[in-house]
């Protein structure tokens, strides 16, 4: 067992939550590459989650979509500045394999970005590239969340949950992941290149917890619900993938064959997971659909994100198809003999992607299996994997679980049946996102 923690320690992580030697030179190529990476992770969310979740509503609530992808924008930038970045990435009190407090969450050493200046360098970037970087993940990870409670949350109390989530769930788990030696996760050697378990796990099943705490939409299932705007959807979906070049290929941190095989990967396992979704359908129900093709798209990206930095090209050929057709399954018939209301699939394809890709992470990362990490125990790797997995599983589902009981304890989670069958555009903003007249 120490053999394959120490073996899963040297690939465990992003280049940023590895030892290295103290960064002595600014890299310009690799700066203009982090620029890049940093604003196409913002696309994600703004417009592409936007476009992307608000086609899939009905037409009544497509700005309340976009408003809260928006909202949780400005609210997550703010709150990693005040405090977010240190919990998330401070490594004061930390050592390698021993316990203490700052094994599960960082200090207030860097609140406010404290001693941040121009010439301040992450490796062979500017920090403030890097604390950029990261926050686009801080913002993507609870606006995955909106899928699952669309149509029916209080705007005050998406606000309040969200950074409330952000605080008490987020950010811990990338510090136990990517903070470097002394992180629970990292000490444990699990792999988790660009946000598996970080990102898709953590908000898969947050989002389940949300659907089910909330309460099913006013008819679910008996009344028709289609997305009103598939074009939407398609263009969404397009930016996302577009975008998610920055969020995996970003991090490695640099401009580098890492980066580039990253990207590569990602392109090779949301190409396999769109057909594989697109097979399974067509098979399933006798036809393909618009929104099964763009939802495997996704699916793929989401399970190569953490093995973005050791896959090979094989490896994430066979983990893109594997995941589009699993989710296939599980964003349709799964959640209909469950019976739980997760309005846009975020437990169906976030949370079993990102299961999926994480498991699958560690044989992947062996050279035996095309892979570009130092794993030689495949089951070994596997069983560390699974023990990250169940962490982040049980970790979100309670702590997400206490947070949406506080709020609806104390201002109320939903709206009134009123309010929910005039739509959420009208009696939370009065607004309306078509004026035909």
């Amino acid at each position: 067992m120490t053999a394959w923690i120490v073996m899963g320690v040297c690939v465990a992580s992003p280049a940023w939550a590895q030892s290295a030697p103290a960064p002595t030179h600014l890299d310009s190529g690799d700066t203009g590459w982090m620029l890049t990476a940093s604003m196409l992770v913002l696309m994600m969310t703004i417009p592409g989650a936007a476009l992307f979740y608000g086609g899939m509503v009905r037409a009544k609530n497509l700005l309340s979509v976009m408003m809260q992808c928006f909202a949780i924008t400005a609210l997550v930038t703010v709150l990693w500045i005040v405090y977010g970045y240190s919990l998330a990435f401070s490594s004061t009190g930390m050592q390698a394999h021993v316990v203490n407090w700052h094994t599960f969450i960082g200090g207030l050493d860097r609140a406010l970005l404290a001693g941040l200046t121009p010439t301040s360098l992450y490796q062979t970037v500017p920090e403030s590239v890097f604390v950029m970087f990261q926050l686009t993940f801080a913002i993507i990870t609870p606006v995955l969340i909106i899928g699952a409670y669309a149509e029916r949350m209080k705007f005050s109390a998406m606000l309040w949950f969200s950074g409330l989530w952000l605080t008490v769930v987020y950010l811990p788990v990338a510090h136990m992941v990517w903070s470097g030696p002394g992180s629970l996760l990292g000490d444990l050697g699990v792999l988790d290149f660009a946000g598996g378990t970080v990102v898709h796990i953590n908000a898969g099943i947050a989002g389940l917890i949300a659907c089910l705490v909330i309460g099913k939409r006013r008819g679910y299932p008996h009344t028709p619900m289609p997305p009103h705007n598939l074009g939407y959807t398609v263009v969404g979906a397009s930016l996302l993938w577009l975008g998610w070049f920055g969020f995996n290929a970003g991090s490695a941190v640099a401009a580098n064959g890492s980066a580039g095989m990253a990207m590569l990967v990602t392109q090779i396992a949301t190409a396999a997971a769109a057909l594989g979704w697109l097979i399974a359908e067509w098979i399933t129900h006798g036809r393909p659909s618009v929104l099964g093709i763009v939802s495997g798209a996704v699916a793929g990206l989401v399970a190569v994100t953490p093995a973005a930095g050791t896959a090979g090209p094989g490896g994430s050929l066979v983990l893109g198809f594997i995941a589009g057709v699993v989710c296939f399954f599980s964003a349709t018939k799964l959640k209909h003999k469950l019976g739980y209301d997760d309005s846009l699939d975020v437990f169906g394809v976030h949370a079993i992607a990102g299961i999926i890709g994480a498991l699958l992470t560690g044989p992947l990362a062996a050279p035996t299996l095309g892979g570009f990490g130092t794993v030689t125990s495949l089951w070994g790797q596997l069983w560390i994997q699974a023990k990250g997995v169940g962490f982040t599983i049980v970790w979100s589902a309670v702590l997400s679980f206490v947070l949406l009981k506080l709020v609806d304890w104390t201002i109320g989670l939903r709206v009134d049946d009123e309010q929910e069958m005039v739509g959420l555009d009208i009696a939370l903003h009065e607004e309306k996102a078509y004026n035909l007249s």
